[in-house]
């Protein structure tokens, strides 16, 4: 069964193709009014949402399916201790196709493998969130034209925030993209991400908001997260490391496109919202279009076949664990722990949920 659990679940053309359904859906919405009549959508949210989870229900009754699942774990049987791999098989039962966001770092990859219908990662913890990439992607397409040919400024959280790193993954595969990092040195994206994704001369990093704005053609403000940081000391040190207002905004071009995945709490200030470079409420709108294209694609691909096709690229080794306080293997005992070996000269593995570093030697 066909999911999608990271932005490299769909090749480029794929997104190209959900970016012009999603384009359709806006110019001709009656023709979408009944693709999904009788479809019934999951939304299992073990975490606090307001925006993902409303634009996903929105999607699905605008394309004339149904709605249906629980807002937080409490009102679930997680809260009795059912695991992940139960929870998917149950809703299997009910839906067509399951929504998730959990706090734990790869939970969706293990509803994926349980499921009988397609899961889409809503969102888990710190690592990947697909769907709002695909946001940012049609908001980047509809505000500039095209997918390549920008400098992009990423700016706040680098270090915890997942909608930075897979809008850095699904921009790396798009030519002629300049990037600026900007962050406090605590908050740097983490240098595997760099070294990856983001190719020697085409990025630079800066303390300095203000030094960055003149050169950007997009600015993705982020939103410092109090429930990614360690200790809440840690947090407060870092929370007001940046605030974008109208006075800032002098110095950046007349054509900038200001973007934040929200909730905002104060890096970008009120004033900023009448400005007609700011874009994060349009942005917000285009992840119910993205979303309903998402949905449409994968009930089609759902239809033509109900057989779940495991990903078999991984080992089993009873002598390794992953370390990761965040990854579902954390809180799930009985699941295995999987991993593919990476540098076969220096034993190192990654794990297959979370992909956190491990090593054998």
């Amino acid at each position: 069964m066909r999911s999608l659990i990271s932005i490299f679940d769909l090749t480029v053309p794929e997104i190209d193709e959900l970016i012009e359904t999603a384009k359709d859906i806006i110019a001709n919405p009656d023709e979408y009014a009944e693709k999904c009549r009788h479809k019934k959508l999951a939304t299992l949210f073990y975490e606090p949402s307001t925006r993902t989870r409303l634009s996903f229900e929105a999607a699905m009754l605008e394309l004339g399916g149904s709605v249906l699942g629980f807002s937080e774990a409490t009102s679930s049987s997680a809260a009795k201790g059912e695991s992940v791999a139960d929870t998917a098989k149950v809703i299997s039962c009910y839906a067509d196709i399951i929504a998730m966001r959990h706090p734990k770092e790869g939970a969706p990859f293990v509803a994926a493998e349980n499921a009988d219908v397609p899961v889409i990662n809503a969102g888990d913890g710190g690592h990947n969130h697909p769907t709002q990439t695909l946001t940012d992607l049609l908001t980047i397409h509809r505000e500039k034209g095209s997918l390549h040919g920008f400098t992009i400024g990423f700016c706040g959280d680098l270090r915890y925030g997942r909608t930075v790193h897979s809008l850095i993954y699904a921009l790396s595969r798009y030519e002629d993209i300049n990037v600026v990092l900007i962050s406090p040195t605590e908050l740097r994206l983490p240098g595997n991400i760099k070294k990856k994704y983001l190719k020697e001369g085409s990025f630079r990093e800066t303390h300095s908001l203000e030094e960055a704005l003149p050169s950007l053609d997009i600015l993705y403000m982020t939103r410092i997260q109090q429930e990614r940081f360690p200790t809440f000391e840690e947090y407060l040190k870092l929370k007001d490391s940046y605030c974008l207002d109208t006075d800032k905004l002098c110095l950046a071009k007349e054509t900038l496109t200001i973007m934040h995945p929200l909730p905002r709490v104060n890096e970008i200030s009120v004033g900023v919202d009448k400005d007609p470079r700011a874009c994060y409420f349009k942005q917000a709108l285009n992840g119910k279009y993205i979303r309903m294209a998402l949905i449409l694609k994968l009930l089609e691909e759902a239809e033509k076949d109900r057989a779940y096709h495991p990903d078999t690229d991984y080992i089993v080794d009873n002598t390794l664990r992953c370390d990761n306080s965040k990854c579902i293997t954390s809180i799930e005992q009985e699941l295995q722990h999987k991993f593919r070996l990476t540098d076969p000269e220096n034993g190192v593995y990654r794990c297959i949920y979370c992909e956190r570093q491990t090593s054998k030697n």
